[in-house]
C-alpha cells in the first residue's frame, strides 16, 4: 500500500476528483488506500437519505474526523424538495413515502430512489462547486470515485452500470481496479485503526436482509409497520418492502415482524387501524394552512413516535 505507486493515474492530477462516501465499507476503505497512495482528492460527498442505520449515522463522525486530519475537505448532502403542492413538507426518503402512500422505488423493481436521495443531491452539490464549473467550460470532465469492490454483488452493480456515459463525469472504480473485495476493505479499515463500519442501507430498503431487520430498534420496526400499512391500498403486484416471499422470509416485513414478535401484535394492529387514518387527517388540514406555517411531515412523525411510545411503555 505503497504511496505514490499509481503512475496510470497522472491524468487526474489537476482535476476535480470526488470520492462518493455511502458511509459503509467499500467507500470507505476506498477512500482511505487512495488517500495512502498519494492520489488527488478534491473533496467527499455523502448523500444523506435520512433513514440509515443508527450505527451508520454513529460512524459518520468517525471517519469526518479522520477526514480532518488528512485535510481532506467534506460534506453532507440532502436531496431538498422544493414543490410541495398541498403536501406537508418532507425531507428524507421515509417522509416522501408517507406522503406519497408509497413503497421505496427499490420495492417495484425500480432504483429511482438512489437516484433521488444520492445520485441527485452530490450532482447538484457538484454543479454548484466552482472547480466542476471551471473544468466543464473548457471542455473537461469531474472525476467520480464510486466504490464498488470485486465481490458478486458488487460485480452485478458494476455491470448495472457499465457502459454509462456522462458529458460531464468520468466515472472510476478504484476497488475494481485493485481487485478488491469487501474482505480486503475491512482488513484496510482496521490497518488504518479505524472500526469497521456497518454495512450501509437504508433500514427501509428490499436489500436488508433478514437478520439485519431483526437487530433494528422498536421506532424503526413500528415506522416500517407504518409505511406498508400507509403503501397497502395501492399495493396491488407486491406484499411490501420486501416484494415478493421467497422461502426464507416474507414479501411484507410487517409479516416477519409480527411473526418473530418482535413488536407486540396488538402494537402492530393499533398502527395499522390508526396511524395511516390519522395521517391523512394530517395531510388533509395541513393542506388548507400556507406553507410558510405548514407543519411538516416530520412534526406528524414525531407525534407518531412519541404516541406509540407510550403505548409501550
Amino acid at each position: 500500500m505503497a504511496a505514490n505507486d499509481d503512475a496510470c493515474h497522472d491524468d487526474l492530477f489537476g482535476v476535480p476528483v470526488v470520492a462518493a462516501w455511502g458511509m459503509g465499507v467499500d467507500s470507505t476503505a476506498m477512500i482511505i488506500e487512495w488517500v495512502a497512495r498519494g492520489l488527488p482528492l478534491s473533496v467527499v460527498l455523502t448523500a444523506d437519505t435520512g433513514v440509515e442505520r443508527e450505527e451508520t449515522y454513529a460512524y459518520l463522525p468517525i471517519f469526518q474526523r479522520w477526514m480532518d486530519r488528512h485535510h481532506i475537505e467534506h460534506h453532507v448532502v440532502r436531496y431538498i424538495p422544493k414543490r410541495f403542492k398541498h403536501w406537508p413538507p418532507y425531507f428524507s426518503l421515509l417522509e416522501n413515502c408517507l406522503t406519497n402512500a408509497t413503497l421505496p422505488s427499490i420495492s417495484y423493481g425500480g432504483h429511482s430512489c438512489s437516484a433521488k436521495w444520492k445520485i441527485q443531491p452530490q450532482d447538484q452539490w457538484v454543479a454548484g462547486w466552482s472547480p466542476a464549473q471551471q473544468i466543464w467550460a473548457r471542455g473537461g470532465k469531474v472525476v467520480k470515485l464510486i466504490g464498488y469492490d470485486s465481490s458478486p454483488a458488487d460485480s452485478r452493480r458494476y455491470a448495472h452500470r457499465e457502459g454509462h456515459v456522462s458529458d460531464l463525469y468520468d466515472y472510476r472504480y478504484p476497488l475494481r481496479e485493485w481487485q478488491w473485495d469487501r474482505d480486503a476493505c475491512a482488513a484496510r479499515i482496521r490497518a488504518e485503526g479505524l472500526p469497521v463500519p456497518h454495512k450501509s442501507a437504508c433500514w427501509l430498503c428490499l436489500a436488508q436482509k433478514t437478520s439485519e431487520l431483526m437487530t433494528l430498534p422498536p421506532w424503526c420496526l413500528r415506522l416500517i409497520v407504518l409505511v406498508e400499512a400507509r403503501a397497502a391500498p395501492r399495493l396491488q403486484t407486491v406484499e411490501g418492502l420486501w416484494r415478493k416471499s421467497t422461502r426464507e422470509r416474507p414479501g411484507s416485513m410487517t409479516r416477519f415482524i409480527r411473526e418473530r414478535s418482535l413488536l407486540p401484535s396488538a402494537e402492530i394492529d393499533a398502527i395499522i387501524a390508526g396511524a395511516p387514518i390519522d395521517l391523512i387527517d394530517f395531510q388533509r388540514v395541513a393542506a388548507e394552512i400556507p406553507l410558510a406555517e405548514r407543519p411538516t411531515m416530520r412534526d406528524w412523525i414525531d407525534r407518531f413516535n412519541a404516541g406509540v411510545e407510550r403505548l409501550a411503555a
